[in-house]
Formats: structure tokens, sequence, C-alpha cells
């Protein structure tokens, strides 16, 4: 499958302000990305009235075959396989560790931004873990001038 994306953006809904400040920064560098925090407001649930926890909330109560919870599945999993890289936005859930282990799997390079709670030796799929917003920014400006 063709790269369509540079990075496959992960992380947890409970975690999307600072899952959208990161988004910001790929605008900024004009790095092209996948974010399922882009992509959930295709799938009608919830409202913009709900707070993100209480629109959390509604989607644990979904069933796992669920038609919003199948195709919410179905294109994230899509934007993975066509990402180039992938960047796990810590703290994260189950979910976002699972697609870790995806996109590793896939040969993708991985890399993770926070802190973490505790080593893991699984963290050693990551090429890189950014402690902060500031080291991810001198990444992707290196790597932006990399694709120049």
């Amino acid at each position: 499958m063709e790269n369509k994306y540079e990075f496959f953006i992960a992380g947890r809904n409970r975690n999307k302000e600072n899952i959208l400040k990161i988004c910001d920064l790929f605008d900024r560098y004009n790095i092209s990305y996948y974010c399922f925090l882009k992509n959930e407001d295709k799938f009608e649930y919830g409202n913009e009235n709900q707070t993100i926890e209480e629109r959390q909330q509604e989607f644990e109560t979904l069933g796992i075959k669920n038609e919003i919870v199948l195709n919410l599945f179905k294109n994230d999993l899509e934007g993975q396989k066509a990402s180039k890289n992938f960047l796990l936005v810590l703290p994260a859930g189950k979910a976002a560790h699972i697609e870790s282990g995806i996109s590793y799997g896939l040969g993708k390079k991985c890399y993770a931004i926070g802190e973490y709670e505790a080593t893991d030796s699984l963290y050693n799929i990551f090429e890189e873990i950014f402690p902060d917003t500031d080291k991810l920014e001198e990444f992707l400006s290196e790597y932006n001038n990399a694709k120049k």
C-alpha cells in the first residue's frame, strides 16, 4: 500500500486537547498525518454539547459490532496502513497501544511523546520517545528539512 500520510497519530480520546496541539505542529510543518480525532466527527454519535468524558462514555456503551464502531475501526486501520510512521501520544489507552504494535508489525517507524507510567521492555519498539512538544518540534523540523 502506498503511503498517503507521513504519520499516523494515535492516543486516547480523553487526551484530545494534547493530541490536537500535536496535530497543529504537524500542520505548521506541512507534514501529512492521519489522526483519529479528525475522523471521528464523520460518524454520528454524541453531540457537541457533551464533554469529552461524556462522549467517550457514550461510545464505550456501543456494542463492539455496532456500525459506528466497525466503521471507525475500518477507517482508522486503513489510515494506519496508509501511513509511513506512527506517533503515540501518551498517556494512551489499550487501543492506542495495540495500534503501536500493529504499526511496528507493519514495519513502520514508531515514535511516542509524553511520559510513560513505568518502564516496559516493549517500549523499545519506539525509535524515540520525545519528553515534550519542544523535542517533537525539533524532530519535525529536521524531518521536514530531510524531505526537501
